[in-house]
């Protein structure tokens, strides 16, 4: 049994192609799985979202599993994140920056998507995956905590019993989860979680595209975590050009650099 994880994709399209090009290279996949979060952020939501469904037409919707994350329900539902109030007026400037910023890019985001494009997002919000692995046992997958697609109680450094007690209505032995852009690989009481990273907007390894290989053999479970580079800066020239409209924004969160 081997299958491909991805996660935050993010809306850009070329990351997403060096993920897709490396996992076609591998081949001979029994599932893929995306944990959400296809279009928001990046400047090219309907091209991501586009290719995964054609992915899913390409190989069906057993082989290949889609599920949303928080990003998808802002634009599927108009919800947007919240931010914590400030309480010194010196705070505010940064608190006000952050709501027009998030306000412009998931306007412009919105702007293109076409119908099918949104009725997937519709679609995936709110779901959970699973699988039972002969010889393993049950695998799980959601965005962020089961039930949660805000969390950040899975982390690489989150304390452990915040991160058993994200888990605890659930039953399993591996849980696959994205939504904090942090790759990860670690025992929680009993489970071992695992996050892919992002393919679009890596917070850990900023510049590539991340994305996972799962194969188990005769009961044990081998993990590939894939690193796939692409030119974040003719991403960023190309987003220019189709008017992103905060690429002082998206700028240091794709290449790391302040």
């Amino acid at each position: 049994m081997r299958l491909a994880l991805i996660s935050d994709i993010h809306g850009n399209f070329p990351a997403l192609q060096a993920v897709l090009a490396d996992l076609n290279r591998i081949g001979d996949f029994d599932l893929i799985w995306c944990l959400g979060d296809l279009a928001a952020l990046g400047g090219n939501p309907h091209e991501c979202v586009q290719a995964l469904i054609s992915l899913r037409d390409q190989l069906g919707e057993e082989a290949v599993k889609i599920i949303g994350g928080n990003t998808d329900r802002y634009l599927a539902t108009g919800a947007r994140i919240a931010f914590p109030p400030p309480r010194e007026e010196e705070d505010f400037p940064a608190f006000r920056n952050n709501i027009l910023s998030m306000s412009a890019i998931y306007q412009w985001n919105m702007e293109r998507l076409n119908w099918t494009d949104y009725t997937l997002l519709r679609d995936i919000l709110g779901r959970e995956l699973k699988l039972d692995v002969e010889g393993y046992g049950r695998v799980i997958g959601f965005h962020a905590i089961p039930g949660d697609d805000e969390s950040v109680a899975l982390r690489p450094d989150s304390a452990d019993e915040e991160a058993a007690d994200a888990l605890l209505d659930r039953g399993g032995r591996l849980a696959l989860c994205g939504h904090t852009h942090l790759a990860m690989d670690r025992q929680v009481d009993g489970w071992r979680v695992i996050n892919p990273g992002s393919v679009g907007l890596s917070f850990g390894n900023p510049g590539v595209a991340e994305w996972a290989i799962l194969e188990w053999k005769d009961g044990a479970l081998h993990v590939d975590m894939r690193r796939v580079p692409y030119d974040v800066e003719a991403t960023l020239r190309e987003w220019e050009g189709l008017g992103y409209p905060e690429l002082d924004w998206i700028r240091p969160r794709l290449t790391g650099v302040s």
